[in-house]
């Protein structure tokens, strides 16, 4: 099962440091029954792409919870074995859990199968949505639309080979 693990760029750093995404139990974002049913497709492109943004919304929380993190979503695309992955079946329609899946143990970055970053200018939106997301989470609609900002930029995708140079 391909699995989209939020992170930044200090994350994407200590996994490439220690050898893997973790410590367990890791959050991460799938194509779940409930995706499924919520997005009313059988396109598993078009699944999958919302599992990833999904990762990247929960990129930009934990941005927004690391202040000295540069303003870059960062998700890592895994493939581990389908019993590794559980959603929570009580959350399968719920919106904040769609797509939700979690990993007891560390995976090992070797499992990674791409990395997607913010491109250089997603910089000011990401930084402005980071900022905005508190305000966003009680109801500010103004807040809400510069969240929404950061989602108008795409991740670029980078080979695992890549790591290095994202990092440095």
């Amino acid at each position: 099962m391909r699995v989209y693990v939020p992170s930044t760029l200090p994350g994407l750093a200590e996994a490439h440091k220690t050898g893997e995404l973790g410590p367990g139990p890791l959050t991460a974002y799938a194509v779940t029954p409930g995706l499924r049913e919520w997005y009313v497709s059988d396109d598993i492109e078009e699944l999958e792409y919302a599992a990833l943004n999904r990762a990247a919304a929960a990129s930009l929380r934990l941005l927004a919870a690391d202040p000295a993190a540069a303003r870059r979503r960062v998700v890592v695309a895994v493939d581990v074995p389908d019993k590794e992955a559980v959603s929570d079946p009580d959350r399968g329609l719920d919106s904040a859990g769609l797509g939700e899946v979690r990993i007891a143990a560390a995976v090992p970055l070797a499992k990674a199968a791409a990395v997607h970053v913010d491109a250089d200018d997603a910089d000011t939106d990401v930084s402005a949505a980071a900022a905005a997301l508190g305000a966003a989470d009680h109801g500010d609609d103004d807040a809400q639309f510069v969240v929404d900002g950061a989602e108008d930029h795409e991740l670029l995708w980078y080979g695992v080979q890549e790591i290095d140079r994202l990092i440095g």
